[in-house]
């Protein structure tokens, strides 16, 4: 199927590792070049490596914190600067805040406002500026990764993810009439590191998950949710907005008795 976005540009955040490294891979093959975002150096030059490799342009990599106001804005600034006006965005970074020992030294109002700093603000900031170019052309496709949005135990990043995917439909409504369009995919349990070493870190911990909440008895791949992903930024994607997907085999999102 021909997704006709050979040669568009578009910018991947938290492209280092997981799902946004599996949807950098997918649109290089699919032509798209590419800004990779994200903290860690030393994976995106690798994933910029092996996307050279394939043959394709090799991405542009932008080293940036974005849950900060100058991080955001200084990532905004080098993907126009180096790659150009943005056709697709990704907004893919963000975490999963559970009370625990990673973030045992802050106060709870800084546990929340780190939260939202990272799995909302950055995503709305990095937005905001790369729309402007969307508009002029006339084009545009954004896909935000979202979440559960009822979890059974309290995480800050759930409310979070909600405002995300609140404010995602509101923004599809108004940049409709641009061609622009705006939808989200909330991941289940995906293989990557965030769920497999940290929130499910031993064999045990998985299997009692799937038994539990997920009816196809397994835990998804970047791969499977990177080919959504691919397809909702394509020109063949074009009357789909406003739209949030949930690629989890079915998962019970609420707490069993």
């Amino acid at each position: 199927m021909d997704l006709k976005i050979a040669g568009r540009r578009a910018l991947v955040t938290g492209a280092s590792t997981g799902i946004g490294r599996a949807i950098a891979l997918g649109l290089a093959a699919e032509g798209v070049h590419l800004a990779v975002s994200a903290r860690n150096e030393a994976k995106l030059n690798a994933l910029a490596d092996e996307i050279a490799a394939t043959g394709a342009p090799r991405p542009v990599v932008v080293i940036a914190d974005i849950a900060s106001a100058d991080g955001a804005a200084s990532a905004v600034d080098a993907t126009l600067r180096q790659l150009g006006p943005v056709d697709i965005l990704i907004n893919n970074a963000g975490a999963s805040r559970p009370r625990d020992s990673a973030n045992a030294g802050l106060t709870e109002d800084e546990w929340w406002a780190e939260s939202f700093a990272l799995n909302f603000t950055a995503a709305r900031r990095i937005t905001d500026g790369l729309v402007p170019a969307m508009k002029a052309a006339g084009w545009g496709r954004i896909v935000t990764l979202t979440g559960a949005l009822t979890q059974p135990g309290v995480n800050a990043a759930g409310p979070a993810k909600a405002a995300l995917w609140s404010w995602s439909r509101s923004l599809s409504a108004q940049l409709a009439p641009h061609g622009i369009t705006v939808n989200c995919i909330a991941p289940g349990r995906i293989n990557t590191p965030q769920i497999v070493e940290r929130l499910f870190p031993t064999d045990q911990a998985r299997q009692a998950e799937i038994e539990q909440r997920i009816p196809m008895g397994r835990f998804g791949e970047p791969e499977e949710l990177a080919a959504l992903a691919v397809f909702l930024s394509s020109e063949i994607a074009g009357y789909i907005t406003g739209t949030q997907v949930p690629v989890d085999g079915g998962m019970i999102r609420m707490a069993l008795p």
